[in-house]
């Protein structure tokens, strides 16, 4: 294996956790804002109302998005396994 062979790889394999990570987070981040700006209009300061929707939004998002984060998985261990990302 050449150093370029593990550059690609390891630029994949990034690239492919970031493409699984981001709508999850993405989906944490907006109900994080929302309810940030409910708390803020409304002046409730309860900490742990952050939480509730947070998690619920984020299982819903991961239960969503669950068939395509396989198919990018997959996708990158055929690819490895396949020998297309580079000189194996």
């Amino acid at each position: 294996m050449t150093p370029e062979g593990v550059l690609v790889i390891a630029r994949e394999g990034i690239t492919a956790l970031l493409m699984m990570a981001v709508p999850v987070v993405g989906v944490g981040l907006a109900t994080g804002l929302i309810v940030a700006v409910f708390q803020a209009t409304t002046q409730v300061q309860e900490p742990t109302l952050v939480f509730v929707p947070k998690i619920i939004a984020i299982m819903l998002a991961i239960m969503f998005f669950s068939d395509w984060i396989m198919t990018v998985i997959v996708e990158f261990t055929q690819g490895l396994w396949g020998g297309d990302m580079g000189t194996l």
